[in-house]
């Protein structure tokens, strides 16, 4: 049941991150310039937020990480899910439902070399929304839930795995009752001991 909680928590963790990077290569908004032309600029997720694809990125990794990591940094994963969440759930429902000019600013500056919020504003006729917004944001909350879960759950995870471990204190916890074998040998290598003594 545990070791199941853990797996749930890395594998919705490594989901929201998965999911927060497909999102940050899709179109999020349509502005329709006021040009006499009316022209239609596609803006996606990673312009909208900047910060979308590094923060999905680092989620990505965090959540690999916490299948290996012990106690304190399992706190400490879980508190960073939940302020990521928390950072991505308020930026994309901001673009989702505020459909701010500041979102497109910078696709509307490169398609027409005009800069400067309140020009961009003058410029933009209309922006609409595609489903990615509120994928993100319902993302979003999820990783803030799985972090939640990470925090409530963390101190009854097992222990990593001694494969990770390269000090004796796997060996001192079983009560020195296990046999010494390959990895030991190598490990007493890697601290500059003889294994054959």
């Amino acid at each position: 049941m545990i070791r199941s909680a853990r797996l749930l928590a890395v594998v919705v963790i490594v989901a929201c991150g998965a999911i927060g990077v497909i999102s940050s290569t899709q179109t999020w908004l349509t502005a329709v310039l006021d040009d006499g032309v009316g022209h239609a600029l596609e803006v996606p997720g990673a312009s909208a937020i900047p910060v979308l694809a590094p923060l999905s990125l680092a989620v990505l990794a965090l959540g690999a990480a916490l299948s290996i990591v012990g106690l304190v940094l399992r706190y400490v994963f879980g508190v960073l899910s939940v302020l990521i969440g928390l950072t991505l759930a308020w930026l994309s429902a901001h673009v989702a439902f505020g459909h701010p000019v500041s979102a497109v600013a910078s696709v509307v500056t490169e398609s027409t070399g005009i800069a400067g919020e309140s020009s961009v504003a003058d410029l933009v006729a209309s922006i609409t929304a595609t489903p990615w917004p509120g994928i993100t944001l319902a993302t979003s909350v999820v990783l803030v839930a799985a972090g939640a879960f990470t925090l409530a759950g963390a101190r009854r995870w097992a222990a990593t795995g001694r494969r990770y471990r390269t000090d004796e204190s796997t060996h001192a916890a079983t009560g020195g009752s296990r046999p010494h074998d390959a990895i030991d040998d190598w490990d007493d290598l890697s601290r500059g001991e003889d294994p054959t003594t």
